[in-house]
């Protein structure tokens, strides 16, 4: 068997990677999580043409983000991953909090503790994974996608020139690493998820504004012996005098995460932070963990990095002048757009979030569902929840990083150990990645005017699943995992009190011309593949049997016409409170509550608004051809 004839390449060498075509629909610049979910989207997609290169020579193994938000874990879910990092990952049950001991400050004492994550907020954890983990999920659900899509590694961005014309105007120049060969492929839009230090953002003319660091900290990831009570439980703990850790437990019962304070950077010398090496760090926090002791056997991974706050003036090539007569070709998400601290653990997960918003937009408009049109709400929404995400990353950090209060020495100021703990309950949706609102800022967000219906699926939030049973098998499942990466809409009906408006919807959605499955669901295609229809009745599931349901909830589909039985659901009335009480639907009207293919809810209707249905969809979706 020969191989490494182009170089050196690690890895299985009965896996080939096909070299880069002259053109491609989209080409995703770096494979970290934000580029690694986007390509995992589009791979499922046969008639889309996706590349992911990437600068170095194989795929991420140790180090960097950890912490996966709940919210990603619902993301996750969509693409069938769920399972997978709930059985391998640390779960965050609980954090603890310690200070200066009240009667010795040179020793520390727990002070609290609290649920890290509030009880029906999302019904996955706050989980610890490492983030080569999390891109090895996406490129192995990629390698067994329909298009088989693989990284081409050792490929660096060069430059990039957007023509005004052609089928595929924009032009990339890249290099391979291992021997400076240069390359052009052409694309009809590129993605550059290529890191803080983006190439793709400074090819656009975008440029980061905010605060340079002005704060140090040294991150390890560590096996050791301690006697640190604590050592298993996320802990925020403050000494007197060396400083602050952030402890966060990981994956597999026996290594752990130490975030260590190394104070304000000096602006005159602002690179004077990485002089301090792991041994001055780990000799940092044992100094802020007595009287514990903490031996460390083995470092898997130590970095030191700076705090700052940065997010990019525009994620898209188009600038803000131009806006109204300039269609995107090249976006830019995760870390290129935002940089800011880790102790949230919100930058691998707003990042990948970035993508998914963007994924399903682009697939839209490439199977001929949207107008190119759609791709301009990417910039709009996601810029300002990247605003959102440095304001709240500033206060964090300030606290996180901010000395104890000495009650004998008031005037010094500092943090009371509560102030902390206050801080970190009021913030628990947002480390969560649930407080994400899209507000009407784009066609895809309508106005709340009928919010009341369902005042649980508020508009502009991502759809908050609950239990309900499955008619067809009185499977209990929860009724936001039927969603999956597939770009599909999804209306959910939810039965009025006689069910007489839900079923004139399903008459009117089957049968009518001006239904917007007839209108915006291509021609042979399936009849779910563009708005997924969805059912919860009022009956129990003995109380209603599959006969009774109208057509559009048993679709006919693929090559054969085989029945979809997986489209009517009814409440779960084992285990508490009903899907209608937990999300205050009415059950007297019911509700149509209408959610985004990144499973954000993006209207709120009475059933029987069914032209006001359709002119929503007409927004953005095309006709049928």
């Amino acid at each position: 068997m020969q191989f490494y004839l182009d170089g050196y390449k690690p890895g299985d060498p009965d896996i080939l990677t096909a070299e880069l075509p002259d053109a491609v629909d989209v080409l995703i610049v770096g494979s970290g999580p934000a580029g690694a979910l986007l390509a995992a989207q589009l791979s499922t997609f046969p008639g889309i043409s996706t590349r992911l290169v990437e600068r170095l020579d194989g795929p991420l193994r140790v180090g960097q983000a950890d912490g996966v938000a709940c919210r990603t874990v619902e993301m996750f879910d969509a693409f069938g991953l769920s399972g997978k990092l709930l059985r391998e990952a640390y779960w965050v049950n609980e954090t603890v909090f310690w200070r200066p001991s009240k009667a010795d400050r040179s020793r520390i004492e727990r002070t609290g503790r609290v649920q890290d994550t509030e009880d029906g907020l999302s019904e996955f954890p706050h989980l610890i994974v490492n983030q080569a983990r999390m891109q090895k999920y996406l490129l192995d659900y990629m390698r067994n996608s329909p298009t088989r899509l693989e990284a081409n590694y050792g490929l660096e961005f060069l430059d990039l020139n957007v023509e005004t014309e052609g089928e595929h105007p924009v032009v990339v120049t890249l290099r391979k690493v291992a021997n400076g060969a240069e390359s052009t492929v052409r694309a009809k839009y590129v993605v550059g998820c290529d890191g803080a230090r983006s190439r793709v953002r400074d090819s656009i003319g975008a440029a980061p504004r905010g605060d340079f660091a002005n704060h140090a900290w040294g991150v390890v990831d560590m096996l050791a012996v301690t006697d640190f009570p604590d050592i298993r439980l996320k802990a925020a703990i403050q000494s007197a005098d060396e400083g602050n850790i952030l402890l966060i437990p990981r994956e597999g019962g026996y290594m752990v995460r130490l975030y260590v304070d190394l104070g304000e950077i000096d602006p005159n010398k602002r690179e004077a932070f990485r002089e301090n090496t792991q041994e001055m760090v780990i000799e940092t926090a044992q100094r802020v963990l007595r009287p514990y002791t903490l031996d460390v056997k083995s470092v898997a991974w130590f970095a030191v990095y700076q705090v700052g706050q940065r997010v990019t003036d525009r994620f898209d090539d188009v600038p803000a002048d131009q806006a109204d007569s300039r269609l995107p070709r090249v976006f830019i998400a995760g870390d290129a757009c935002h940089t800011h601290s880790a102790k949230a653990g919100q930058g691998m997960n707003v990042s990948m979030q970035d993508t998914f918003n963007l994924g399903w937009k682009l697939i839209s408009v490439f199977e001929g569902r949207a107008k190119p049109e759609l791709l301009r709400t990417y910039t709009v929404e996601r810029h300002a929840i990247a605003q959102g995400l440095i304001d709240f990353d500033k206060e964090w950090s300030k606290i996180m990083a901010s000395p104890p209060k000495d009650p004998n020495r008031p005037e010094l100021g500092g943090l009371d150990p509560a102030e902390l703990q206050a801080y970190f309950v009021k913030s628990g949706r947002y480390t969560a990645g649930v407080a994400t609102h899209y507000p009407p800022a784009t066609v895809l967000t309508a106005e709340a005017t009928h919010q009341n219906l369902a005042k649980g699926f508020t508009i502009g939030m991502r759809f908050h699943s609950a239990p309900v049973v499955r008619l067809a098998d009185a499977k209990p499942v929860h009724l936001g995992h039927a969603a999956r990466a597939d770009g599909a809409w999804r209306i959910y009906a939810f039965a009025d009190a006689s069910g007489q408006r839900l079923r004139k919807l399903a008459d009117f959605l089957a049968e009518s011309p001006n239904s917007p499955i007839r209108r915006f669901t291509p021609a042979g295609a399936n009849i779910d593949s563009v708005i997924d229809v969805r059912a919860v009745f009022q009956q129990g599931h003995r109380d209603l049997t599959v006969e009774e349901l109208p057509s559009i909830l048993l679709p006919r589909k693929g090559r054969f016409g085989l029945i979809d039985y997986e489209k009517a659901y009814c409440p779960d009335l084992k285990n508490g409170p009903d899907i209608f009480e937990l999300r205050g639907i009415d059950r007297e009207k019911g509700a149509i509550v209408v959610v985004r293919p990144d499973q954000y809810v993006s209207n709120v209707l009475p059933l029987d608004a069914h032209d006001e249905l359709t002119a929503y969809f007409g927004r953005f979706l095309l006709d049928r051809q």
